[in-house]
């Protein structure tokens, strides 16, 4: 094997005579062999890399050399060798086969038992010898030369225009009739074109991609007879899950998942994926060894300072990648830069994204990730979205995030549902989220962009379960109904689950309209979980993390037809409508103007028709909210001067409410163009001084005649 000089890569990088490799360990580290592994017989060929210098910052060690003769679709791993000392975070083992840290694809499967740990069972700091080959997935060589792009662009679509439909790769397609069996729950199946066409006839502007980096099944889950179906359980930064590739393995996963973003972009669609760098696969001191513990296991993790025997968990993981380490941060700026250049994605959603501001522990949001993304030309330019918490000490961070991030508002979830189901005293709560949430971001000089709006997610009830269900039902998830939150904020309409009533039934469709108009009319960044526009019901499982069969897939025979076209109207009212998704926050006061004056962007009216006076925002009974949007305060852009106005009306109270059409500077003739009730009240008009009645536990929008 032949040594080569220093280069800036890192992983294989094939070439014409066969295959560079470059890896970077602790310190500690004595020697590193990469193993050629036939994929059919397991037989292996290892080559010792050299020693060549130090990198991050002089805190690890390059190794690298070229394997004459190795092509791409090329099997390996890495042996690390080097000392057994856990009490000091050292736990390098050679018997066990390691993945590259930056492998572009991985292949086979994991078989779990003693050989892919590198401690002996039944005693944690004693290192077991049994060799893992046979037993782990395996790096390929990939070569991406041959690919073509066909003059592939990022649609770029602003924030403000942007509609996200959060979505599980397999869930999506897997029951959809019209993606041809081999391909569905694939990423040729959500590349499908029926699959397309029904996010682009939805209105949706970016899919967001729950993860697909590769992960593994933990095996706790496997003796269940479940699995790891969310994916949450990343191994591998750079590859994509080779399980949702119809045409196999060995590289051919890259192509297909071009492919698929290939698609989405023909369609104005973007690709954002849901990324998992605050922790990795191989859990906690009793966990597997796959890669980075073997590596540089003090570098990759944060260690428990004095006891580095033990991981700190700031995940709920069992342990917690350590970003302010200058090797862990160059892996995942690394990744990212991947993701964008070579694999064409428009951005990220990244899971528990305060552990990234993670230094020595404490949360610090002016980290270098921050600053080091800020400064990056490639990755300032895509969507960033944080889910702005994680689990450990002073983890909550919603509105602290820097200006280009946008974040998951947790406080709209919650409020919009509490609002809906009917608990008192959420008036002036609802107001600022409705209004973008301005007292989370405002002060920071961010957008009401900032806020990605949601009322579902992956994690918790689905639509149609939130307005089913008042409790959690986990019982098929081997727990004894413990896991999920208990926390749902939910209402079940008057019977819990399915039910024949067709009052509730009616009540319940309703409630699903209410809460999707307050989401897409709301100011910020709407988010769909996939299926709410169907109707997709998880019998009550808020924690389907483990599911992967009929009670988390898509039931593409079985859907609301009645929801699915209300959903597509109300995102073609948002998209027609610049004041719906206005790029400022609103400067308006909720008080009458003087005479002559304009009117304000924003004016909260009551029911007898004027503006809400401070002690009507704190009353508990009052279960109704109205608000004027003001057309002409929405900057053009170079379209057309101004907007329609709108007056939105949101009635959670159980009984009819009979609202006063604001006279004076307010329009004087409305026409009402969406309702969450009865049908036959769109197209109806009224004028100013009119009492309006709004029915029960439901929602109306009027229009503003335009004068002639």
């Amino acid at each position: 094997m032949d040594s080569t000089a220093q280069s800036p890569f890192w992983g294989a990088r094939p070439t014409d005579s066969g295959t560079d490799f470059a890896l970077a360990t602790a310190p500690a580290a004595e020697r590193v062999e990469v193993c050629l592994v036939d994929h059919e017989t397991w037989e292996q060929r290892c080559f010792d890399l050299a020693r060549t210098g130090t990198t991050a910052g002089e805190q690890a060690v390059r190794w690298e050399g070229t394997v004459p003769g190795c092509a791409p679709g090329q099997h390996y791993g890495y042996r690390v060798h080097g000392p057994w000392d856990p009490g000091r975070g050292l736990r390098f083992n050679p018997s066990k086969l390691l993945l590259d840290p930056h492998s572009l694809a991985v292949s086979g499967r994991t078989e779990w038992g003693q050989q892919m740990h590198a401690y002996v069972f039944g005693d944690p700091a004693t290192m077991d010898t049994s060799d893992s080959l046979g037993h782990s997935t395996l790096s390929v060589v990939v070569d991406h030369a041959e690919y073509d792009w066909e003059g592939d662009a990022h649609p770029r679509t602003p924030y403000n225009e942007t509609v996200i439909y959060e979505a599980h790769l397999k869930g999506l397609t897997q029951l959809h009739p019209e993606v041809p069996e081999a391909c569905r729950g694939t990423y040729a199946g959500a590349a499908h074109p029926a699959v397309v066409r029904h996010l682009a006839e939805l209105g949706v502007t970016a899919v967001e991609l729950m993860p697909v980096h590769q992960f593994v099944h933990d095996s706790t889950l496997l003796e269940k007879g479940l699995v790891n179906y969310w994916g949450y359980n990343t191994v591998c930064f750079f590859a994509p899950h080779a399980a949702y590739s119809s045409s196999g393995d060995h590289g051919q996963q890259i192509y297909e998942f071009k492919e698929l973003v290939k698609a989405y972009h023909r369609a104005g669609i973007e690709v954002i994926l849901d990324v998992v760098y605050n922790h990795t696969a191989e859990g906690n001191h009793l966990g597997p060894q796959l890669s980075y513990r073997g590596i540089d296991n003090a570098a990759y993790y944060h260690l428990v300072p004095g006891n580095e025997f033990y991981y700190m968990d700031y995940t709920g993981t069992g342990n917690s990648l350590n970003v302010g380490h200058p090797l862990t941060l160059q892996l995942v700026l690394d990744s990212l830069r991947y993701w964008v250049t070579e694999m064409h994605v428009d951005g990220f959603r990244f899971d528990l994204a305060a552990t990234l501001a993670r230094e020595e522990g404490t949360v610090d949001m002016v980290s270098p990730f921050f600053g080091l993304v800020a400064a990056d030309p490639v990755l300032s330019r895509t969507k960033l979205i944080a889910e702005p918490w994680d689990v450990g000490p002073g983890g909550y961070q919603v509105g602290n995030f820097p200006p280009q991030w946008t974040e998951w508002n947790g406080r709209f979830r919650d409020t919009v549902r509490d609002f809906w189901r009917g608990q008192p005293g959420t008036l002036r709560e609802l107001a600022m989220r409705v209004a973008g949430s301005a007292d989370l971001y405002e002060d920071e000089g961010r957008k009401p962009s900032a806020s990605i709006n949601f009322v579902t997610a992956h994690d918790g009830f689905t639509l149609a379960d939130l307005v089913s269900y008042d409790g959690k039902h986990n019982e098929a998830n081997g727990e004894g109904n413990r896991d999920g939150a208990d926390d749902n904020r939910s209402w079940n309409c008057g019977a819990e689950g399915p039910t024949a009533d067709p009052g509730i039934l009616e009540l319940r469709a309703r409630q699903q309209r209410n809460l999707l108009l307050t989401l897409m009319l709301s100011q910020g960044v709407p988010m769909l979980s996939h299926g709410d526009e169907l109707g997709r019901t998880q019998s009550g499982n808020n924690n389907a993390y483990c599911q992967d069969n009929a009670t988390t897939w898509i039931d593409w025979e079985h859907v609301d037809s009645s929801l699915l076209d209300f959903t597509r109207r109300l995102l073609r009212l948002r998209a027609d409508h610049p004041v719906f998704r206005r790029r400022h926050f609103f400067d308006g006061c909720p008080v009458d103007p003087a005479e002559g004056d304009p009117l304000p962007d924003i004016a909260w009216i009551d029911a007898d028709g004027s503006s809400m006076g401070d002690a009507d925002w704190d009353e508990d009974w009052a279960k109704s909210l109205a608000f004027f949007l003001n057309g002409n305060a929405v900057p053009s852009h170079g379209r057309a001067p101004g907007d329609s106005d709108f007056l939105v009306i949101l009635n959670a109270a159980e009984n009819d409410v009979d609202y006063h059409i604001p006279d004076g500077p307010f329009p004087q003739k409305w026409s009402t163009v969406l309702t969450t009730c009865a049908e036959h009240l769109v197209g109806e008009t009224t004028a100013a001084n009119e009492v309006f009645t709004v029915p029960a536990r439901s929602a109306v929008v009027l229009e503003a005649a335009r004068e002639e």
